[in-house]
């Protein structure tokens, strides 16, 4: 191709023009209204003169959506004073979109909102984050914009880098394969688990709670030096952070095991590397495949697994990178089988989902409870938590499945799956032909179906005059890029 050519072409690009549309529920503009079951334009902020476009979708948290303007702005919409958390994480805009203030000019280029978090990266890769306190890191706080003013020093300096850091060994717990087994007490794995799904309901289904206190302001992720990061993953209560060396970084929350550092750690106050490709890491060698009786070196095993990452997720307290070599690794919670390797432990190192190593991942998506990947011929394999459909199995919500299984439904016949997005309870693909599919819960018509029945099974959705780019979602709502049609 000339070189004028390849100008044309990205001039072409350009002069694209890109809406938002969303369907679903956030609680503080649709609490007095319907939800949105079909999707419906995002407008533009009015005081955008820069923008006649949208960039960028980024889903958005519990109770606030999120996205990026064509001139690299960060927009945010939700939640009203009075819903939680989320109304100060997404800049108290209500119903309105509106820029969100960062303490940076640079364009913003890629963003990602967890339960009451949110991180983006600018174009000269410098990372900010902000929202619930535990879930931002020690760094220097840049500048305080909900109170109006700035904030000089390390005003979140934790006293220690890991707090409240629990190790198998000392808690009398025997390490099995990166999970941990319990062994005092009678059936204490059923205390457990009740336990688990007490507190994961609790803090995970409804709003935090709305206090100044708990919420931290715009600061940016001080990293070692020379570290440049290209992609970030927010879940429930971590931050995942992916560099140009197919490095992983981790802060946040990692109680389950969902930072990958071989044990649970409470709060990790400040990024740390996370060891995914460490031989040593991945249980004995029948994890990668290796017939039983076999010699597996370690050098063998890292050429199986590839040299490093190139895609990162984070479910609502589980993380999943794929290496690459297109083999995907899981860890943190497992209570219904999201972590894909055919048992209910928490995973506390990044491990290889084996049943899926002669099949190569090329994306991968978590929700809540459950997990949707998808390999290179786009195939769709789900796993984990089924109790609204969003395995898309068309089998009974009663059921997890703790391997993954292929999404073998007739409408995705002859379709290649290229993009994968989850939100709480529910699934979304785009295929290679830009048509949108979705399926699991859908009580407040995140499905973008028309309706607020459950759906087991993948539906498509209508979308009309335009072509499809991008599909993220939230925490109860779904958000499209799409193409204009001339």
């Amino acid at each position: 191709m000339s070189e004028n050519g390849g100008r044309e072409e990205v001039k072409m690009e350009e002069e694209k023009v890109y809406k938002v549309l969303m369907w679903g529920y956030l609680p503080g503009v649709l609490s007095h209204k319907s939800p949105l079951t079909s999707p419906v334009e995002v407008q533009l902020p009015e005081n955008a003169i820069d923008d006649r476009s949208w960039k960028d979708v980024c889903g958005g948290g519990c109770g606030f959506a999120m996205a990026i303007s064509g001139s690299g702005k960060l927009i945010t919409w939700g939640s009203a004073d009075d819903q939680g958390q989320s109304y100060l994480t997404s800049g108290k805009h209500g119903e309105t979109p509106e820029p969100f203030l960062l303490p940076t000019e640079d364009r913003i280029m890629k963003a990602a909102a967890g339960w009451a978090h949110c991180v983006s990266i600018t174009e000269k890769n410098d990372v900010y984050t902000w929202g619930w306190k535990e879930c931002v890191p020690s760094s220097k706080v840049v500048a305080n914009f909900a109170a109006g003013g700035t904030v000089e020093g390390d005003a979140f300096r934790k006293e220690s880098v890991l707090i409240d850091q629990e190790s198998p060994r000392s808690q009398g717990s025997k390490s099995v394969g990166g999970s941990v087994a319990h062994q005092d007490n009678k059936k204490p794995e059923e205390t457990a688990k009740r336990r688990r799904i007490a507190t994961a309901k609790q803090e995970l289904e409804s709003p935090p709670p709305a206090d100044e206190s708990l919420s931290a302001p715009p600061c940016i992720v001080e990293l070692d030096p020379g570290v440049k990061i290209t992609s970030v993953a927010a879940g429930g209560r971590h931050t995942l952070a992916l560099s140009d060396v197919g490095q992983v970084w981790g802060w946040g929350y990692g109680g389950e095991g969902q930072l990958g550092l071989g044990s649970r750690i409470k709060i990790v106050a400040s990024p740390h590397l996370i060891p995914c490709l460490d031989a040593s890491l991945h249980g004995p060698d029948q994890s990668l495949g290796s017939p039983q009786g076999s010699i597996t070196t370690g050098s063998q095993k890292r050429k199986t697994l590839g040299s490093y990452i190139k895609r990162i997720a984070c479910g609502g307290r589980h993380s999943a990178v794929i290496t690459d070599a297109g083999v995907l690794l899981t860890f943190g919670w497992g209570l219904y089988g999201q972590c894909g390797l055919g048992n209910t432990n928490d995973v506390l190192r990044p491990t290889c989902v084996s049943s899926l190593l002669n099949t190569r991942i090329k994306a991968v998506a978590g929700g809540l409870w459950h997990s949707v990947c998808l390999c290179e011929h786009g195939r769709v394999y789900t796993f984990g938590g089924n109790q609204f459909g969003q395995l898309g199995l068309g089998t009974g919500t009663d059921h997890s499945e703790t391997s993954p299984r292929l999404v073998d439904a007739s409408i995705l016949e002859n379709k290649n799956a290229k993009v994968v997005s989850c939100g709480a309870r529910h699934s979304a693909i785009m295929t290679e032909d830009s048509k949108i599919y979705s399926w699991g819960w859908n009580k407040y018509g995140q499905l973008g179906l028309g309706d607020t029945v459950d759906r087991n099974d993948p539906c498509e959705v209508s979308i009309d005059d335009c072509r499809p780019k991008n599909v993220a979602c939230g925490w109860w709502h779904t958000l499209l890029l799409a193409e204009r049609h001339p």
